[in-house]
């Protein structure tokens, strides 16, 4: 969250392209980013202030929203505004926000960490189903490879998509490269098109993108984020594929 006339100009105008493409459409803000690479970097407006502009966001504009949350105790908090709760990946194997996330009877989306592999979630899945909520949705972000750097392993969302569980590929976190520029995480864009591409051809049940107007003076993530005229063009690619998979002649 940088400011809110930023989220509202971001959130209406892909909300917009989704509807053309006829493609539901949740919208992702973090109100901290509790896990920047340097405790200089900007980490966003807190989560009261957050969670006021998540509230005007959902009565102005009427969407879903899901965001992260980082200690166990937000989970309660958070879920009487949001939609979605998100546990991020750096997070996924901790039991305390897990637990407290699915208690909560909100959908969970937990994203897979850059140091897992894809078999491992299923025993934190059964941490969230332990507690009755079996609204669970696993997010492949990438695995993390050398210094630096991340693959995907498209692989990995056959496994999870075995364990009955709709399956997102993050098309953005999946390009970056983390520290790689110093103090603050670097990404290469370029390759957010052919990955995502890729993904829809193995056949995931959603697309998470970092969308932003001006992605090179972002304050988080800039170098893997996308314009929106990016967006679209990539997400047009993908509902043509996805039509394919879902429909073999």
């Amino acid at each position: 969250m940088e400011n809110e006339r930023t989220i509202f100009q971001t959130a209406e105008t892909l909300k917009d392209i989704c509807k053309q493409l006829r493609v539901g459409f949740v919208f992702k803000s973090s109100f901290d980013k509790a896990n920047r690479s340097s405790v200089k970097s900007y980490r966003g407006p807190g989560i009261n202030e957050g969670l006021k502009i998540f509230q005007r966001l959902k009565k102005e504009l009427r969407v879903p929203i899901l965001t992260d949350i980082h200690e166990p105790w937000q989970a309660k908090v958070v879920a009487e505004v949001v939609d979605i709760l998100q546990i991020p990946a750096f997070l996924c194997r901790q039991t305390d926000i897990i637990t407290q996330a699915a208690k909560t009877n909100k959908p969970i989306n937990i994203k897979k960490g850059q140091f897992m592999a894809p078999d491992q979630m299923k025993p934190i899945v059964q941490k969230a189903f332990k507690y009755n909520n079996r609204s669970v949705i696993l997010t492949e972000r990438g695995f993390s490879f050398g210094y630096h750097d991340l693959v995907v392993d498209f692989r990995s969302i056959k496994i999870m998509k075995d364990f009955g569980l709709p399956v997102i590929f993050d098309a953005t976190h999946s390009v970056q490269s983390p520290g790689g520029i110093g103090e603050s995480t670097g990404g290469n864009r370029e390759f957010v098109a052919p990955l995502a591409r890729a993904a829809a051809a193995v056949g995931i049940d959603g697309l998470f993108f970092e969308v932003h107007p001006n992605p090179d003076n972002a304050l988080s993530d800039g170098p893997n984020m996308i314009v929106f005229e990016e967006f679209e063009r990539i997400l047009s690619d993908v509902v043509a594929i996805d039509s394919i998979i879902r429909n073999p002649a």
